[in-house]
C-alpha cells in the first residue's frame, strides 16, 4: 500500500502513473489493465518483499493482501466532476458509521438480494466471481476508493499505539489529525499489532461468530468495521449444489427463524415478509382517507416538532459602497484606459495541458482586438443597408474551457459594439445532454450569430457538405470566427462609442434549473459596473495584482472575478484549464508559488484534488496569498475542504483568514463572500446544527446527539450597498424568525434584472417584496431572491445551509440533495462506486416527493458487494435524516449525461429515470419503507341485514337488479326441431328431409375447403361410430368416452356417433406434439377426472399418445382402451339408442379455469336443446345461413356453436381452426369475405392475432378483395370481463375494409352456465360506461365521465339469451341487490348445467353453486351463482319489445379477485396499468403471495432494460392503485401461460415462480 510513497520514483514515472490513475478513475481503462500498467511501471523500482509479517489477530479471510496491485494513494478520490470533494466530512463519516451501528443493535435486516440472469451479470466484470471458497483473495482493489477520506474517525491525537507509522498513515493523519480505527485504510492492518486492529478482531468475533455456525446468520449488511463485506458460508453449504454462485447467499434460504425452506424464491420471499414485517417507526397519520367524493389530503404536523421560536429577523445592511474617485464610469472605459495608458501590462496568461503558459494577453491587444471584433461583427456582417446585428441583439459566445483570451476579446467585443453577449458551452454531438435546452434559450433571446474561435469552430460536428449541422432545438446560426486573421482592420476614423454605465443589458448569463431547462439572467451595464465595484471594494482588489483563477470564466465567480472586475482594476489573471487540472491537479498552487499571486479562485473539489497529490512537491509557498476565494462556500459540504487544505498547507505558508468561502447565485450575482482580515484572532464562524431541526425549517444548535449534524460555515457579510433578508421559502415572501432557515433575498443595483423574455417568472424572482409580521413590505425596493436557503448569524454574518434546487420535501419536512450524497459518501468501503458520480433527486409519486438515489457503480465491483453497499447507505441515509429512500440505483460506470465540466446533469439523469432508459445494473427500491400515506386499509362494515337493504332500495326509488331475456315459452316460431326432445333425433330427421344439405365445412390455412359433412353423411359417419363402440368398445349405455381430435369433422361426427350408441361424449383437446411435456398431463388428467371408459381419436394421436415423449410425460400403461377412428367397420348398427329420459345426462364439458381449476359440468338432454334454441333465436339462425367459426372447439359456448348448433338450427358452419392462422393470419377474415357470412363467432386469441398480424397488411388485403361490409354480428366468445381495448382496435383497423364498428361483440358464459349472453342481430348495440376503479375496489359502482381520472370503461357483454333470467345478488348474505350494485351474477335458465361432475363429489359446492336461493325477496326461484361479479343498469335503449334495456356488465371472477388492504382488485386493472408504463412491456400477470403483490412482466427489448422496469412498475402500481408492489419479475416474451381461450392462467405461473421454474432475467424484492 505504501509502495508509492517511501519509493523514490523519478518524475516522469510519477507522471505516468497519474495519468494511469485519472484514466481509470474516468473509466478509461479497466482496473484489470490499470493494474497491469502500474506495476509494470514501478515492477523496476519494488524491492522484492519477504512475505510480511502480517497481525496474527486479523482473521485470515479479512486480510488485505499486498500487491503492487492494490490501490495508490490518489487515483480514487479524483474521479472527475464538479460535485466530488465537497462532500467529504471526518464527523460524518463517523456520525453515519454511528448510525449504521445502531440499525445494526435493532437486529439485522436481511434484505433478499435481486435475483439476476447469468448473462445480465455478465456486463460487470468476471473478476466478481471467485469461486465460494476464494471470496477473500484480493481480486478487486483492496484499499477501499476513500482511505483518506472517511475512514479516520475520532478527532483525537494520533496514539502511539500504532507501532510502525508508514508515510502514509502518517500523511493521512495531518490531514485529519485523528487516529485510524478501520480497515479501511488498510495501512493499519500491516502496522504491526496495532491497537485499531486487535480491536477489529474483537467486533467482529462478535458480530459473525455469535452464532453456531450451522445456521449462520443472514449476511450483515451493517457491520461496518469489514473492508470488504464477505458473507459466511455455513459449513454443510447448500450452495454447492447450485451452478451459479451468484446465488451464494446460502443464509438467505433460511428464514427469520433459521428454518430452511424449499425454493430460492419462497426462501426469498419469506425473508422479504419477515423483513417487512418489523416494527418500523411509529407510521406518519395516514395522509389521505379514500372517501370518493374527494381525496382528502390531510398531513397532520407532528405536535412535537421544533417550531420557531426567535423575534423576527430585521434586514442586514452591507457597508457603504465607497466610490472611489479614479473608478472608471463604465468596464469599456476601464478597458479604454489601460488599454492606452499601459498596453504592455498582462491582462491574460493561458495555459496549455502541460503548464506551460501558451499566450500572454496584454491590455493593448486586448483593446485593438476587442475594437476589431466590434468593427467586423456590426459592418461585416449582411449588406450595409441591411446589417444583420444592430446595437442591442444578442450574440452568443462559443468559446471552449482551455481559451479564455479568445473568449475575453469577444465579450469586450460584444461590449463595445453594444452588443449583448450569451456566453454558452460548446456543443460536442447534437444530442448533449441539455444542449436542447441551451437552444431555447438562444431561440428566445432571438441570437442569429454565433462567435467562437478557430479551433472550436473546426472541432464543431459537420455535416458531409462541411456545414455545422444544426443542433436539436437551436435557432439557424451564423457561426462567426474572432481569430484577428480572419478580420479587417477598422478605418482610423471609426471608433467605439463609449457611454457611461446605463441601464440597458451587458450580459446574458445562462441558468440551468432543477427541471433541467434554461433561463438567461439578465445583467444591465450599471449592475455590472456596480457588481465589479462592490467586489473590488470586499475584496480589496488594487490595480495590477495578480489572480490565479480555476474556475469557468463563461459564468458566475470565474466570470465576476476572471474577465470582468480584473479589467476594471487592471490586474492580471493566470487562467488554469479543468483539462490541465485533470492532467496536474497541483497546477494552481504552483502557478500560485510561481507568481506570488496574491488572489486564487477555486472550488473545494480544486482544494481536494491538492490535498490529495501536494505529497510530493517540497517547495511550495503559499505565503503571497492574501486571498482564497472558495467559489462554492455555498454548499455546506465545502467546509471540510477548507479544514483539511488549511491543515494542510498552514505549514506551507498558508495563513488561516485567506480562506475566503462565498456564496453567489446566477440572479443575485456575488450574495456574499468572507472579507480577508488582517486580524487572524477573529476566528470564522461556524455553526453545528441538528439535521432534524433543519428538516423542520428550524436551526437548533445540535446538543444531544452528535449524529446528525450539519456544520456549517459563514460566507462573510452582505455585499457593499447591499440590503439582505430571509423569506420564508414557499408562499408570500415573509421575513422569517431568527432561528428560522428561509431564502436569502437581496436588495442591491448589482443584482440581475429578469429572466430574458419571461415575465411572469422574473415578477416572482427578481421583484419581490418581503414582508413583516404584519404584513407591510419592509423596503419600497423590490429584492431579488438567490436561491439559497440559510440564515443570517450573529454579527451579520451569512450562513448557507443548501439551494432551493436541491430541496426535497418528503412527508412535509425538507431534505437537501447535497446532504443526502454526503451521507451516501461517507458509507465504507466506498471502493463499489464512483466518488464524484451520485446523483440525488426526488420524484412525485402518490403526492409526496420521493427520494432517488442513483451512483455509477465500479466494473470491478461484484453483485453481492454492490448490494451490501446499497443496503447501507439505505440504512445510513434512514439513521441520519430520518427519511426512506424510495430507490437506489447503480448504473455502469460512465453512464450518466455529464455537464460540460464533468458533473452530473441531474435533469437529464431525472429524465431518463422517468421514461425507463437509465439502464441501471442493480436496483433497490424501498416503497414499503417510505411511503406512508397509503389511504387506510379498508375495514369491512358490519353487513347490513338484507331486509334494511330492501327497505332501502325501495325508498331511495332504485329497482332490485334483475333482468331477462325474451321467454321461450311464448315465442311461436316455425322451429322444426323443437318437436323433437334429443339433438340425435334431430339429426335423423334432417338425414331424412335434407340429405345433401351441407352441414359444415372445414377450410385449411389456404383457405380452400379440406372436407364438409352432408346432414346424411354426418349421419351415417355416426352410425359406423356407433357400431364401433358397441363392438369394439364393448361399452354400455351411459358409459363416458374421451374424444380427443383437432378441431375438425372427425370431432362432430365422433360426437354424434357417441350420442347413437348411448354414450357421454367429453371432448378433449389433444396434446401439443411440440409439448407433449406440458400438455398431456392435462389430457390424462381429464380422462381420469371424467372417468372415460375409451378414448376415440385419430391415427397419428393413437401414435402420439403411445410415444416414447408420452410415456416420459405420463405413464401410458393406465390410458383406458384408445379406438381409432380413421378405419371404421362397414356395417351399420343393429339399432340406434334413444334416451328415455331427457333429463339424463347428454354430454360433460370440462375445462381449465384461469386459478388453474379442472372442472366439469354436465349437460342433460333437455339443457343441450334448450341451449340451442336459444341461440338460434337470438341469432336467427336458418337452414340458409352460413355461420364462420374461428374456435376451439372443447369446451362451452365454443363447442356448443361448433359442434351441435349446426345440427338443431340447419345453418352451414364454415369451420376455420385457430391454428391455421398462425400460418395463415387473414385467413378467418377472408373467409367471412369470400363466403360473405353475416354472422361470425371468434375468440380473443384469434382477434389478437388479427390485430398483431394484419395491423399493416389492410391496404393489402383490400386490393386482395376482402370485404366485411356484410358482417352484422362478430361475437367474441368469452368468459371474462369484454376486453375493450382489443375490440375497439380491431373495429378501428378493419373499418377500412367495410366491418361496422358496431358488428363487433362479446358473449359471456361461465362454468354453471356456458353461454349467459350473446349479441344477437336484433336489438340495441352493446353500450359502454365508465365506472372508478377506486368505488370497484370497495365493491361499489360510480359511474363518471369518460376521461375522469381512475375511469375504467366497461362494455356490455352482449344481450341476455331468451329463457335467461338474472339477479344481483351480495356474495356473502346472499341478498339480492339494488340497480347498479356490484354483486354476483346469478343466472336462472333452461340451458343451466345440471351440476359439478366431479369424482369426489363436493356436495357442499354442488348445492352452493346449482341451487342457491335468495335469503329474502323471492326466495323459491333456484339459482345457479356464476362466481363473477357483475352489476346490472337499465339503459334509456330500448328492445325488440319495447321494454327498456337491461344491461350486464361483467367485472371479473371471483377467483380471480385480490383482497390487498381490505380491496378487492381485478388482477386486469393493474395489469392494464403496468403495460402502459414502458414500451419493452408486452405482457405481465399479476398474482398474490403472503399479501406481496407479485408483478410479472414479458421484457421485449433488451436484457440491459430489465431494470428500468422495476421502478416504473413499482410507480405506477402505487399511483394508480395505491399498492405496494412486493416482488417484481422481469421474464422473456412468452413464459405468461395463455389458455386457449387466451386467458392468463395466473396460478400456474403461480406456481412456477414458487417452485423457481421462470429463468426470469430478473428478480427484484421491493423492501
Amino acid at each position: 500500500m505504501a509502495d508509492r510513497d517511501t519509493l523514490p520514483l523519478p518524475l516522469e514515472v510519477r507522471a505516468r502513473l497519474a495519468e494511469l490513475e485519472l484514466e481509470l478513475s474516468e473509466g478509461d481503462i479497466t482496473q484489470k489493465g490499470y493494474e497491469k500498467k502500474r506495476s509494470k511501471l514501478i515492477g523496476a523500482f519494488l524491492p522484492q518483499a519477504p512475505g510480511k509479517g502480517m497481525d496474527p489477530s486479523v482473521p485470515h479471510e479479512r486480510r488485505t493482501p499486498v500487491t503492487p496491485g492494490s490501490s495508490s494513494r490518489y487515483h480514487r478520490r479524483r474521479s472527475s466532476g464538479s460535485r466530488d470533494e465537497r462532500y467529504r466530512s471526518d464527523v460524518h463519516t463517523e456520525a453515519v458509521q454511528a448510525a449504521l451501528a445502531k440499525q445494526k443493535e435493532r437486529g439485522k435486516m436481511a434484505v433478499p438480494m435481486p435475483s439476476k440472469r447469468r448473462s445480465l451479470v455478465v456486463q460487470s466484470s468476471m473478476d466478481a466471481y471467485t469461486p465460494p471458497g476464494e471470496e477473500h483473495i484480493g481480486h478487486q482493489d483492496t484499499s477501499s476508493g476513500s482511505e483518506g477520506e472517511g475512514s479516520m474517525q475520532g478527532e483525537g491525537t494520533p496514539t502511539s499505539s500504532q507501532g510502525s507509522i508508514n508515510m502514509e498513515n502518517w500523511i493521512s493523519r495531518a490531514i485529519h489529525g485523528s487516529t485510524t480505527s478501520s480497515t479501511t485504510s488498510s495501512s493499519s492492518t500491516q502496522s504491526g499489532g496495532s491497537g485499531a486492529a486487535s480491536r477489529l478482531a474483537d467486533v467482529m468475533g462478535q458480530t459473525h461468530l455469535g452464532k453456531s455456525e450451522k445456521n449462520s446468520a443472514p449476511p450483515d449488511v451493517t457491520s461496518y468495521t469489514t473492508d470488504s463485506i464477505q458473507v459466511e458460508r455455513p459449513q454443510g453449504s447448500t450452495t454447492a449444489s447450485r451452478a451459479t454462485p451468484k446465488y451464494g447467499n446460502a443464509e438467505l434460504m433460511e428464514t427469520g427463524d433459521g428454518v430452511p425452506v424449499g425454493g430460492r424464491v419462497s426462501a426469498k420471499i419469506q425473508q422479504l415478509v419477515n423483513t417487512l414485517k418489523r416494527p418500523k417507526r411509529p407510521p406518519l397519520r395516514e395522509f389521505f382517507v379514500d372517501d370518493f367524493e374527494e381525496l382528502l389530503e390531510v398531513q397532520q404536523p407532528d405536535p412535537n416538532q421544533p417550531k420557531a421560536e426567535g423575534a423576527q429577523m430585521l434586514a442586514m445592511r452591507g457597508e457603504q459602497l465607497g466610490v472611489v474617485t479614479n473608478w472608471p464610469p463604465s468596464l469599456e472605459a476601464a478597458l479604454q484606459r489601460w488599454g492606452t495608458i499601459s498596453p504592455k501590462a498582462p491582462c491574460l496568461t493561458t495555459m496549455d495541458t502541460n503548464g506551460k503558459p501558451l499566450y500572454i494577453l496584454t491590455y493593448g491587444k486586448l483593446w485593438l482586438r476587442s475594437m476589431k471584433v466590434a468593427y467586423n461583427i456590426l459592418h461585416k456582417l449582411g449588406s450595409k443597408q441591411e446589417p444583420m446585428v444592430r446595437p442591442g441583439d444578442r450574440v452568443a459566445l462559443v468559446f471552449p474551457n482551455n481559451d479564455p483570451a479568445a473568449f475575453m476579446v469577444a465579450f469586450y467585443g460584444c461590449l463595445l459594439a453594444e452588443l449583448v453577449p450569451v456566453p454558452i458551452e460548446v456543443p460536442l454531438t447534437r444530442k448533449d445532454a441539455g444542449s436542447q435546452q441551451i437552444g431555447f434559450l438562444l431561440g428566445s433571446c432571438g441570437v442569429t450569430v454565433a462567435l467562437t474561435s478557430d479551433a472550436c469552430h473546426k472541432g464543431l460536428p459537420k455535416s458531409p457538405t462541411g456545414e455545422i449541422p444544426q443542433f436539436k432545438g437551436w435557432p439557424k446560426l451564423l457561426w462567426f470566427v474572432t481569430e484577428s486573421k480572419h478580420l479587417s482592420k477598422p478605418p482610423r476614423d471609426w471608433f467605439p462609442l463609449i457611454k457611461d454605465a446605463n441601464n440597458d443589458t451587458a450580459y446574458i448569463e445562462y441558468k440551468t434549473c432543477k427541471d433541467g431547462s434554461v433561463l438567461g439572467v439578465t445583467v444591465m451595464r450599471i449592475a455590472l459596473l456596480t457588481h465589479c465595484q462592490a467586489i473590488t471594494q470586499s475584496c480589496g482588489y488594487t490595480e495590477a495584482e495578480t489572480i490565479v483563477n480555476v474556475l469557468d470564466f463563461k459564468k458566475d465567480v470565474g466570470l465576476w472575478h476572471g474577465i470582468l472586475t480584473s479589467v476594471m482594476n487592471m490586474m492580471h489573471v493566470i487562467s488554469i484549464p479543468y483539462s490541465l487540472m485533470k492532467v496536474n491537479p497541483l497546477s494552481w498552487i504552483q502557478k500560485v508559488c510561481q507568481y506570488k499571486a496574491k488572489v486564487a479562485c477555486v472550488k473545494s473539489r480544486d482544494m481536494h484534488w491538492a490535498l490529495v497529490a501536494h505529497k510530493d512537491q517540497r517547495d511550495i509557498n503559499l505565503s503571497s496569498l492574501r486571498m482564497l476565494v472558495v467559489a462554492d462556500g455555498s454548499n455546506p459540504w465545502s467546509i471540510s475542504s477548507c479544514d483539511a487544505f488549511l491543515n494542510v498547507f498552514q505549514s506551507k505558508g498558508l495563513k488561516p483568514e485567506v480562506i475566503c468561502p462565498c456564496a453567489s447565485s446566477p440572479e443575485a450575482l456575488t450574495v456574499a463572500i468572507r472579507r480577508p482580515t488582517d486580524d487572524s484572532n477573529q476566528p470564522p464562524g461556524r455553526g453545528v446544527l441538528s439535521m432534524q431541526g433543519l428538516s423542520h425549517g428550524v436551526i437548533r444548535v445540535d446538543s444531544e446527539e452528535k449524529l446528525s449534524v450539519l456544520t456549517l460555515q459563514d460566507v462573510g457579510t452582505a455585499m457593499p450597498g447591499a440590503l439582505m433578508c430571509v423569506v420564508k421559502p414557499d408562499g408570500v415572501p415573509q421575513l422569517c424568525k431568527t432561528d428560522e432557515i428561509g431564502e436569502l433575498c437581496v436588495c442591491s443595483i448589482a443584482t440581475g434584472t429578469s429572466y430574458y423574455g419571461l415575465s411572469g417568472m422574473t415578477k416572482n424572482t427578481f421583484e419581490v417584496f418581503p414582508m413583516n409580521s404584519v404584513g407591510a413590505p419592509i423596503s419600497e425596493y423590490p429584492f431579488t431572491r438567490t436561491g439559497l436557503l440559510g440564515f443570517v448569524g450573529p454579527g451579520g454574518l451569512c450562513f448557507i445551509a443548501g439551494k432551493m434546487d436541491g430541496l426535497m420535501v418528503v412527508g412535509g419536512r425538507r431534505h437537501n440533495a447535497d446532504d443526502i450524497v454526503a451521507t451516501a459518501l461517507a458509507v465504507e468501503p466506498m471502493k463499489f462506486v464512483y466518488r464524484g458520480r451520485i446523483a440525488v433527486f426526488s420524484i412525485t409519486v402518490l403526492h409526496d416527493e420521493r427520494i432517488v438515489v442513483v451512483a455509477e457503480q465500479r466494473p470491478d465491483s461484484t453483485e453481492e458487494d454492490s448490494f451490501q453497499w446499497m443496503s447501507r447507505v439505505l440504512q445510513a441515509i434512514d439513521g441520519i435524516h430520518q427519511v426512506g429512500v424510495y430507490c437506489l440505483a447503480l448504473v455502469p460506470s460512465n453512464t450518466l449525461p455529464k455537464t460540460p465540466l464533468g458533473g452530473i446533469h441531474l435533469s437529464e439523469t431525472k429524465q431518463l429515470f422517468l421514461e425507463g432508459s437509465l439502464h441501471p445494473c442493480n436496483v433497490l427500491m424501498c416503497p414499503h419503507t417510505c411511503v406512508t400515506n397509503l389511504p387506510k386499509p379498508r375495514q369491512k362494515q358490519p353487513e347490513i341485514g338484507p331486509a334494511s337493504v330492501m327497505v332501502g332500495n325501495l325508498v331511495s326509488g332504485k329497482r332490485i337488479a334483475q333482468a331477462s331475456g325474451r321467454d321461450l315459452g311464448q315465442m311461436e316460431d316455425n322451429d322444426q326441431a323443437r318437436k323433437f326432445l334429443f339433438l340425435s333425433e334431430v339429426l335423423q330427421w334432417r338425414a331424412q328431409t335434407t340429405p345433401d344439405h351441407v352441414l359444415y365445412t372445414l377450410l385449411n390455412s389456404r383457405g380452400t375447403i379440406a372436407s364438409s359433412l352432408s346432414c346424411v353423411q354426418l349421419h351415417k359417419r355416426a352410425e359406423k361410430i356407433a357400431t364401433m363402440l358397441a363392438e369394439r368398445g364393448h361399452l354400455q349405455d351411459g358409459e363416458h368416452v374421451a374424444l380427443v381430435y383437432p378441431p375438425g369433422i372427425d370431432l362432430i361426427a365422433a360426437f354424434y356417433g357417441c350420442l347413437y350408441a348411448g354414450c357421454v361424449p367429453i371432448t378433449v383437446r389433444p396434446p401439443h406434439p411440440q409439448n407433449i411435456a406440458t400438455t398431456l398431463p392435462t389430457v390424462k388428467m381429464i380422462v381420469e377426472v371424467s372417468r372415460s371408459a375409451c378414448m376415440m381419436t385419430t391415427a397419428v394421436i393413437c401414435k402420439l399418445l403411445r410415444s416414447k415423449e408420452a410415456s416420459a410425460a405420463v405413464d401410458v400403461r393406465t390410458w383406458p382402451p384408445v379406438l381409432d377412428t380413421d378405419d371404421l367397420p362397414k356395417k351399420k348398427p343393429p339399432l340406434l339408442y334413444k334416451p328415455s329420459n331427457p333429463d339424463t345426462l347428454a354430454y360433460l364439458d370440462f375445462s381449465v379455469s384461469t386459478t388453474g381449476m379442472l372442472a366439469g359440468v354436465k349437460m342433460s338432454h333437455t339443457a343441450t336443446s334448450a341451449f340451442c334454441r336459444s341461440i338460434k333465436l337470438q341469432c336467427e339462425l336458418y337452414p340458409s345461413r352460413e355461420v364462420a367459426i374461428c374456435l376451439d372447439p372443447y369446451c362451452g359456448l365454443g363447442f356448443v356453436i361448433w359442434c351441435l348448433c349446426s345440427v338443431y338450427s340447419g345453418h352451414q358452419s364454415i369451420l376455420i381452426p385457430p391454428s391455421e392462422l398462425e400460418v395463415n393470419p387473414a385467413l378467418w377474415l377472408l373467409a367471412v369475405s369470400q363466403y360473405k357470412v353475416r354472422d361470425t363467432f371468434c375468440s380473443y386469441s384469434v382477434m389478437e392475432l388479427c390485430t398483431k398480424g394484419l395491423g399493416l397488411q389492410t391496404d393489402s388485403l383490400k386490393s386482395r378483395g376482402l370485404d366485411l361490409s356484410r358482417v352484422r354480428t362478430c361475437v367474441v366468445v368469452a368468459e371474462e370481463r369484454p376486453r375493450i381495448a382489443l375490440t375497439q382496435s380491431f373495429s378501428k383497423l378493419f373499418k377500412d375494409l367495410g366491418l361496422h364498428p358496431r358488428a363487433v361483440s362479446t358473449s359471456f358464459g361461465c362454468r354453471v352456465n356456458l353461454a349467459i349472453c350473446l349479441q344477437g342481430t336484433s336489438g340495441p348495440d352493446p353500450t359502454t360506461v365508465y365506472v372508478d376503479m377506486r368505488a370497484l375496489r370497495h365493491d361499489r359502482v360510480r359511474l363518471v365521465e369518460r376521461g375522469s381520472p381512475h375511469s375504467l370503461p366497461l362494455m356490455e357483454s352482449g344481450k341476455i339469451l331468451p329463457g335467461v333470467r338474472i339477479i344481483i345478488a351480495n356474495p356473502e348474505t346472499k341478498g339480492p341487490l339494488g340497480d347498479s350494485h356490484l354483486g354476483e351474477i346469478w343466472v336462472c335458465s333452461g340451458h343451466n348445467a345440471s351440476g359439478y361432475f366431479t369424482v369426489y363429489g363436493d356436495e357442499a359446492l354442488q348445492s352452493d353453486h346449482f341451487n342457491s336461493r335468495l335469503s329474502f325477496g323471492d326466495t323459491q326461484t333456484i339459482w345457479t351463482r356464476t362466481g363473477y361479479l357483475g352489476f346490472l343498469r337499465r339503459t334509456e335503449l330500448t328492445d325488440a319489445s319495447g321494454e327498456r334495456h337491461d344491461a350486464l356488465y361483467v367485472v371479473g371472477a371471483l377467483d380471480e379477485a385480490m383482497e390487498l388492504r381490505g380491496m378487492r382488485y381485478h388482477p386486469i386493472d393493474i395489469e392494464t396499468s403496468v403495460i402502459r408504463t414502458h414500451k419493452s412491456i408486452t405482457e405481465c400477470a399479476v398474482f398474490t403471495w403472503t399479501n406481496l403483490l407479485v408483478v410479472v412482466v414479458e421484457l421485449d427489448g433488451s436484457e440491459q432494460e430489465a431494470l428500468d422496469l422495476v421502478p416504473l412498475v413499482t410507480n405506477v402500481v402505487l399511483e394508480e392503485h395505491y399498492l405496494i408492489v412486493g416482488v417484481v419479475v422481469v421474464v422473456d416474451i412468452g413464459v405468461i401461460p395463455i389458455n386457449s381461450r387466451g386467458e392468463k392462467q395466473r396460478m400456474h405461473l403461480r406456481d412456477g415462480f414458487l417452485a423457481d421454474q421462470l429463468d426470469p432475467i430478473y428478480v427484484a424484492y421491493n423492501m
